[in-house]
Formats: structure tokens, sequence, C-alpha cells
């Protein structure tokens, strides 16, 4: 069975779910996904082929770097409605593969193992993505980019330097395509997977290409970056040998969350937001049945300030779920390290994670205070899973400086 693999890409995704929304042309349509509402320092999410082919627009901006550009759209980010549009091409997807031949990489990309299907369907792979293609075009109006290759490498940065740039936005590139297409991209940070700090450490061993690193002693490699230098070497030559159905499972979960600031916050406004963010930790913690034995604090202050921020963890002797006693750790962690600038973004994490079904409980602790606590958060966790997250909350949710009411209406920081 021939190897092939393709990588499957939603061009411009959140701005075309808009575009698709409101029956517009991506390619003649100056719309933006962004909240201008906000602050013109707002980021930009995504904006359509029309305005970064046209105009120059990036992605990787804000709204007051946006070009005036006559009847621009700006549509609010909704995320509820971005996800539920990446769950039909995922569903697309699975009429075509197995499950175990998809991985989903991002909310726009996926890898699809498309070799075990070919006979099966009776065609060539740039036949059977085109067949995803229209499907994607024809029942959601959106326009699926795709790069195929003999591994998730090759079709990867197929699908990055070819696939995406012109009709019919699909590409394939061959092992034999490596010396002439691949070892041809200039700079190296455009190679999926070296970023700046791989390509600085590159750069000083003289490796500015992907050419030079396939043609350089991969003992050299190997001393400088350990086995991630054998795998450099390896990619260089167009070799990946990743079975998607080896699906990865980290050794070690974690929970997290953290929050950018829309205005300079001091400290003590700053505990305020680590208690709602405890809370909320907690809360996951106790849906999902764990408990955390390490929480990290992760700050960074205004950059006006000049003040680098700081990120710390502290382990603790017994694993907990109790919103009173992590919320006492991450203080800690914060109060030792913090300073007086301002304030603009916070994080913590909850890891060090086990699945219980006893309580430990510490010599310096009474048993029954923290069983009373435990009792009485499962009770607002269940009304919160009844009636929704701000069903019950803090008395200081009503205070200015709180940001959890917000928080609980929004995904991943934007509008729901």
């Amino acid at each position: 069975m021939e190897n092939v693999y393709a990588v499957i890409d939603m061009k411009s995704f959140y701005a075309s779910c808009e575009c698709a929304d409101r029956g517009l042309d991506i390619f003649t349509t100056p719309l933006v996904v962004a909240d201008p509402d906000r602050t013109d320092a707002t980021i930009v999410m995504s904006v359509t082929p029309f305005l970064k082919e046209k105009y120059g627009c990036s992605n990787v901006c804000r709204v007051k770097d946006l070009p005036h550009v006559p009847g621009m759209i700006f549509a609010k980010p909704r995320m509820r409605y971005y996800i539920e549009m990446s769950a039909k091409v995922v569903s697309i997807f699975l009429d075509f593969v197995d499950e175990c031949d998809l991985h989903v990489y991002s909310i726009d990309e996926s890898f699809l193992n498309l070799g075990p299907y070919l006979s099966l369907y009776g065609c060539t792979a740039e036949e059977m993505v085109g067949r995803i293609q229209k499907r994607i075009k024809d029942e959601l109006n959106l326009l699926a980019t795709a790069g195929i290759g003999p591994n998730m490498f090759l079709a990867k940065i197929c699908l990055d330097n070819e696939g995406k740039k012109r009709p019919p936005f699909r590409a394939r590139w061959f092992q034999k395509d490596v010396k002439e297409k691949l070892w041809a991209i200039r700079p190296i940070t455009k190679i999926w997977g070296i970023a700046g700090g791989i390509s600085s450490h590159l750069g000083k061993l003289g490796i500015y290409s992907m050419e030079a690193l396939a043609k350089t002693d991969p003992l050299l490699l190997k001393k400088e970056f350990g086995v991630m230098g054998t795998e450099l070497h390896r990619l260089a030559n167009g070799i990946d040998e990743t079975d998607i159905r080896e699906k990865y499972v980290p050794r070690e979960r974690n929970l997290s969350c953290g929050q950018t600031l829309y205005r300079d916050y001091d400290r003590k406004g700053a505990r305020l937001l680590l208690r709602e963010m405890t809370d909320d930790l907690c809360f996951r913690l106790r849906l999902g049945g764990y408990k955390a034995g390490c929480v990290s604090v992760y700050c960074g202050y205004s950059a006006s300030s000049g003040v680098p921020g700081f990120s710390r963890q502290r382990s603790l002797n017994i694993r907990y779920d109790d919103n009173d006693i992590l919320y006492e750790a991450v203080l800690g962690v914060f109060n030792e390290h913090v300073c007086a600038a301002p304030i603009r973004n916070l994080g913590i994490t909850f890891s060090s994670l086990s699945s219980y079904e006893t309580q430990q409980y510490s010599l310096f602790e009474s048993a029954e205070d923290l069983e009373e606590r435990r009792r009485l958060y499962k009770t607002m966790d269940e009304i919160q899973n009844i009636f929704g997250r701000n069903a019950v909350l803090r008395a200081t949710s009503l205070t200015k400086d709180s940001t959890i009411r917000v928080k609980h209406t929004q995904i991943g920081g934007h509008n729901a």
C-alpha cells in the first residue's frame, strides 16, 4: 500500500465562515474578523484573501495596523459558530476516512491518511482530495486547500508552499521533489517546525537552508540538538516515519487558564483575577475527577514598564481540588515574585494531576473543614452545570476589577 498523506487547511477560516454566512466571495470582499469596539490595539483574528492579496494585510496584526479600505466589513468573532463549522468539516473528512486515519491538528487544519482508501475509491490521491474539497465547498461554502505527500511532513510543507497558492488549491510532492522543492525554500524559518530558536542555533553552525541541513553530518546535529538533531537531518532529507495511527498520549496532564488584560492592573486587582481563575480551574479539576499536586503562576507586565514578567511554580505535599488551598498556593507564588509594575497578563496552571477515589489529609488541616468546603463547592459545581457558569459566583464578581462574568460568556477570550 502506497504511503499517501494529505493536509487539508481551510483558507482564511474565520473570515471565510463569516463570508459564507453572508453569502459573500472571499476573493472580492474586504472582511476582517475583529472587534473594533474594544480598542484599536485589538488583535485581528482573520482577514479575507482579498485583503491579503490586494492590500498586503496580515492575520498577525492589530486593528490599528489595517489599511483604510472602502467598504471594509468588521465581523465580531463568533467562536461557537466557528467551532460548529469546524465540526462539520471534520464530519466530511470522516465520510472519506476512518477516525484512526484522521488527525485534527487545529480548528482549521487536519492530516488525513489517504493510502488505505485509494483502491477502495478507485482514484488518485489528487482526485480523492478534490472530492473532499468539492463536498466542503458545496455544503459549507468554504474553500479547502491541500498538500499531498508520501509522509506528513512533506504533505505539510507542500501545503504551505504550493497548495495554498493558486487554484485548484491542491498540490502533491513526491520524495523525488525534495532536492528541487524542499531544499529551495528560503528562509529556513518558513519550514514547519523550525522556529526562531532552532534556526538561530542552526545559524551558529553556518546552516541557513534545508539543503545545508540535509548535508550536515548527523553526528554533529545530534551533538548540538540531541535526538532532535537526528530528526532535523531526516526531515531535511524528506524522511518522516510518523504513523498517524499511533496516537500520542501525554505522560502528564495539566489544566491552565490565562488572560490578557485590557488595562493595567495593580497587585490587588491581580489577586482578585487569580482567585477567579483558581475557582474556574478547580471546577474543571472536579469535573474531570482530578486533584493537583503543583501550581504554576505566570505574570506579565505592561510593555511600557520595561520589567520582565515571571513564571514560577510550587509543588504541594498533597494533591488537592480545594479552591481555598490551591488559591493559597497560587497566591504564595504570586506574592513572592510580583513587583509594583502594572500587570497586563496573568495565567495559572495546575499540574501533577491524578485521579482520585479517596482524600488524603494533612495533620495541619481539619478534615471536617475540608469535607464541608468540598460539599459546598460540589453543590456550586452542580448549580453551574445546570444553570450556567454565572449562576452562582463570589460577590467580588460585581467589582470593577472582576472579569469572570464576561469570560464565562466567551470561548477562547472571544464572543461565543
